[in-house]
């Protein structure tokens, strides 16, 4: 039946082979092409299928051991932007691309905003079919904010012009989003705009939109050559951000590249170190890929290491909706390091599993140190953890406790705001009782954990395609009717 493969899903995912792992029994069996030819390499290479796949698992947690989880907020949606696109073209995704927050962060959802420019936590859940399981939900939502109504920003365009940006379309995708976003900007920001390829060069020092001709004309001069010195052009980027840098306003660079770096540093951390100094003065990162095939760990980890987000863009349609719709109304910051943690009853919960989060996770003790980096959050952003858990018999009271830890964008003043979920608050099923949105919510995590882990977890697609076609149906929603064709489109590639 439809519903025991997502049950089945989500409890070895919380009770795979010894530690948290599934059983050799358990592994999928090698796939045919062009699944196979479809293997994660990083920057060097290196294959990272296999034992390496294994190592980016969260384990099961024990709460015996381990009643608490901690986590740094993302709100990364490059991911699944990235298999859509593969999907589309009739390819399966590297598994090594594949991170399951960042598939149900893509999804809208319905969760109450706060009054002030905190966090609401809004915690709820649901038993599956198999006796015992459940998933947990964690939503976390910040307060929207209007375009007008936002401080003005001081933002660093870095375009990437390198011959491998000379693909069909993919330099003209990002001229036509950057010339969408000047016409959205408000008469207080400022722009400047670095081009970089063998090496960078200054094309517009920081501009008032006053002077929006201007800067047009700089976005007209983008042409294509050479190689891909990523390095160089960060770190003029953030030189300049930094020489224009304003204390009342939201100071960011937005890097748009297919992150293919060929010359300098090529690996994230040794880019960060470069320009460490400018990223500690308050200058947020964004980072756009574009292109067939893009850089991935890289544009991510400099996203993630560098106070910032990381989306991808494949169309018109796509760059449109991030630069006009939703980028000039969520430039500035509601909170930075920005951190979860969800404490376990282990009277309650026999062990638990958190899906995804896997290179954002943080030591118990890291929660309140306040030295530590954590996640930086816009307004109007949702941020959901999905956790399958295993209950203990005859359990009943409270199940976990979910807090939200951030600091003042202006002050670093520390500020939190905790939820707690009860056993009885769980729907009694996934598939008929609980809210619209968690359903789409574990379809969305299920389909990522099925293409990163195939058979691993006993997951197969004909049951995530007609749940999918139910909740398109049901919400309304073009994401989740896209989201059920991606699922047939999986189909046909594997079969």
């Amino acid at each position: 039946m439809a519903t025991v493969g997502i049950a089945g899903l989500l409890a070895l995912a919380a009770c795979g082979g010894p530690g948290g792992q599934p059983s050799a029994g358990e592994r999928a069996a090698p796939q045919e092409a062009p699944r196979a030819t479809a293997q994660a390499e990083d920057q060097t290479g290196q294959d990272r299928t296999g034992q390496d796949q294994d190592d980016r698992k969260n384990e099961e947690q024990d709460t015996a051991q381990a009643q608490i989880s901690t986590f740094a907020l993302d709100v990364d949606t490059a991911s699944y932007a990235y298999t859509r696109r593969v999907l589309q073209e009739g390819r399966w995704p590297e598994p090594a691309r594949i991170r399951p927050e960042e598939f149900v962060n893509s999804f809208k959802q319905d969760y109450a905003e706060p009054p002030d420019d905190g966090f609401t936590v809004h915690t709820d859940g649901a038993r599956l079919d198999t006796p015992g399981q459940a998933v947990l939900r964690v939503g976390l939502q910040t307060r929207r904010s209007s375009a007008e109504a936002r401080r003005p920003a001081n933002l660093t365009f870095v375009i990437d012009v390198s011959g491998s940006m000379a693909e069909t379309g993919r330099l003209d995708l990002v001229k036509q989003a950057l010339h969408t976003l000047l016409d959205q900007l408000a008469p207080g920001d400022q722009v400047s705009v670095v081009a970089f390829s063998d090496q960078a060069r200054v094309l517009a020092t920081m501009t008032p939109l006053t002077a929006r001709d201007d800067l047009h004309r700089a976005v007209d001069q983008l042409t294509t050559e050479g190689g891909t010195n990523l390095e160089a052009g960060l770190v003029l980027g953030y030189r300049e951000a930094a020489a224009a840098h304003r204390p009342a306003a939201t100071n960011r660079v937005i890097l748009l590249s297919d992150g293919l770096a060929n010359q300098g540093s090529t690996a994230w951390q040794a880019i960060l170190d470069r320009v460490k100094e400018h990223a500690g003065r308050r200058i947020t990162l964004l980072t756009v890929g574009v292109g067939r095939e893009y850089g991935d760990e890289l544009m991510e980890q400099l996203a993630d290491n560098g106070d910032g987000a990381a989306v991808y863009v494949s169309t018109q349609e796509e760059a449109d909706k991030i630069f006009a719709a939703q980028l000039p109304a969520s430039i500035e910051l509601r909170a930075r390091d920005a951190k979860a943690q969800v404490v376990f009853n282990p009277s309650v919960v026999e062990s638990y599993r958190l899906l995804g989060y896997e290179n954002r996770a943080l030591a118990t003790e890291e929660f309140r140190d306040d030295s530590r980096d954590g996640g930086e959050i816009g307004p109007g952003h949702a941020v959901t953890a999905l956790y399958s858990v295993r209950l203990k018999a005859g359990a009943e009271g409270q199940l976990a406790t979910a807090t939200v830890r951030w600091q003042d964008p202006d002050t670093r003043a520390p500020s939190e705001a905790t939820g707690a979920v009860t056993v009885a608050d769980l729907a009694e099923t996934l598939w008929q009782g609980a809210p619209l949105r968690l359903q789409v919510d574990v379809l969305a995590a299920a389909f990522a954990l099925h293409m990163r882990d195939g058979e691993a977890f006993g997951l197969g697609l004909p049951a995530l395609g007609e749940h999918a076609r139910r909740l398109a149906g049901a919400a309304e929603d073009p994401m989740v009717g896209e989201l059920a064709d991606l699922i047939a489109k999986a189909g046909a590639v594997t079969s």
